[in-house]
């Protein structure tokens, strides 16, 4: 670096020092404006974008209608993040800390919310008594790499995302200081995944919905070919892997929910007929995924 910062005494927002976040991000919580969320006719309603984060929800739900869970038929509306969406009240009544994606379940006697992507990936997975064992030590196993997940994803998005590609300046420490633990990570899903076929074992779990959606997002080139920058390719396990999820129908189907390229919104299976056929076949590596 050329300037050396010295911090000050007592820190101060600057909203000037935000990249392309410096619109929406605040040092503060809450909402900032009144106003409603959509309400559509299916007991489970989300409200999501097609971020990693998003779409491991999106999976999940398509996961369990491919497996013929008819009463996991959900409405997912769309939360423009860039424009503030998650900063209205009905939204933060949702999620407080005013993040995609939030839940409102309406199956029982009294509707109630679930907000972090972990949390609505294990109510759901409870709910339906699917992708989550029920007994240890396999349902310990894939809790853990939960976990692990939720517990690394900043250091990917946040951290080695952020400073590749958002923030307003490089800086060569931030970006080897991140490049360095997301190559760490792969690794340390590489070495398990040569030893199992899943992360948590031999059958696919909400762990690896949970990882695939932030993994298989660099490895398909996500952060303008971060995949080449890091050499990806290397992980052959962790590829392996990532391929067979990408061939599975729920996970195709549920990358394309609240996303630019697929539906914007989503309210029943036959909003997928009105996509180009091309979207529903398995990712391919490309720059723009």
């Amino acid at each position: 670096m050329s300037d050396v910062y010295t911090p000050p005494e007592v820190w101060s927002f600057d909203p000037e020092n935000g990249g392309q976040f410096a619109g929406i991000n605040r040092p503060t919580a809450g909402a900032r404006e009144e106003v409603e969320l959509p309400v559509g006719e299916h007991k489970f309603q989300l409200y999501s974008l097609g971020t990693p984060n998003g779409m491991k929800v999106t999976i999940m739900f398509e996961e369990l209608l491919e497996a013929g869970y008819s009463e996991a038929e959900y409405d997912a509306w769309l939360i423009k993040i860039f424009a503030g969406d998650q900063f209205g009240s009905g939204f933060t009544d949702l999620n407080p800390n005013g993040k995609i994606p939030a839940l409102l379940d309406r199956s029982g006697p009294e509707a109630f919310r679930v907000f972090e992507s972990g949390a609505i990936l294990v109510h759901l997975a409870e709910k339906f008594d699917y992708l989550l064992p029920k007994t240890n030590p396999a349902r310990a196993e894939t809790l853990s790499w939960l976990m692990w997940q939720m517990g690394s994803a900043p250091f990917i998005g946040g951290g080695f995302g952020h400073f590749y590609v958002y923030a307003p300046e490089r800086y060569k420490y931030p970006i080897d200081r991140y490049a360095m633990e997301t190559k760490r990570l792969f690794s340390v899903a590489d070495i398990q995944l040569g030893k199992t076929e899943y992360l948590a074992g031999h059958d696919y779990s909400i762990a690896d919905i949970a990882t695939y959606t932030w993994l298989g997002n660099l490895y398909h080139g996500a952060y303008n070919r971060a995949d080449v920058f890091l050499s990806l390719d290397e992980f052959e396990n962790v590829g392996r892997w990532v391929k067979a999820i990408d061939a599975r129908p729920g996970a195709i189907r549920g990358r394309l929910v609240n996303s630019q390229s697929g539906l914007s919104e989503r309210h029943s299976a036959a909003d997928f007929d009105t996509l180009d056929p091309e979207l529903l076949a398995p990712v391919r590596k490309r720059a723009d995924y």
